[in-house]
């Protein structure tokens, strides 16, 4: 079992990231934007299977046939016979994130405004753990050195 995850998770770097990495570098060097639009919609909707594999990993690896089925399916998204990258993006994805992309904006936005308020407040914490751990190490040596210098005289 150990041996046949190992192959599935290299045939899937292989199908799923390698060749259309390759052929979306392809895409951009000759400007070609039917197939810039190809590659960038399979690039979404690998990203959504990416999501979607880690749970089922999770929860449905058990089943006969998962790892069979994970690449067959990667295949069946890089086709250009099946375009099943295009199929899902068109008859699902796009209608969905059309729908919902005000709301998707927001939440970046405010992701990222709460992501700089939280850098910011561990920066100022950190600084304050270090001034404390400098001052304390301070006293502590004035202390033993004074606590010397009195022994010695």
């Amino acid at each position: 079992f150990q041996s046949w995850l190992v192959y599935s998770n290299n045939a899937l770097l292989v199908f799923g990231m390698l060749y259309p990495a390759y052929y979306s570098y392809k895409a951009v060097k000759t400007k070609n934007v039917k197939e810039y639009v190809r590659w960038m919609m399979y690039w979404i909707v690998f990203a959504l299977y990416t999501v979607t594999e880690t749970i089922t990993d999770l929860t449905v690896s058990w089943f006969p046939l998962y790892y069979e089925l994970k690449i067959a399916f990667v295949i069946w998204l890089l086709s250009p016979y099946t375009r099943g990258a295009s199929l899902i993006y068109r008859k699902f994805l796009h209608p969905l994130l059309s729908s919902k992309e005000r709301e998707i904006d927001e939440y970046i936005v405010q992701a990222k405004e709460r992501g700089y308020e939280t850098m910011v407040n561990f920066g100022r914490q950190g600084l304050n753990l270090a001034a404390t751990a400098a001052v304390t190490a301070a006293v502590k040596d004035f202390w033993l050195l004074s606590a010397v210098f009195l022994q010695s005289t």
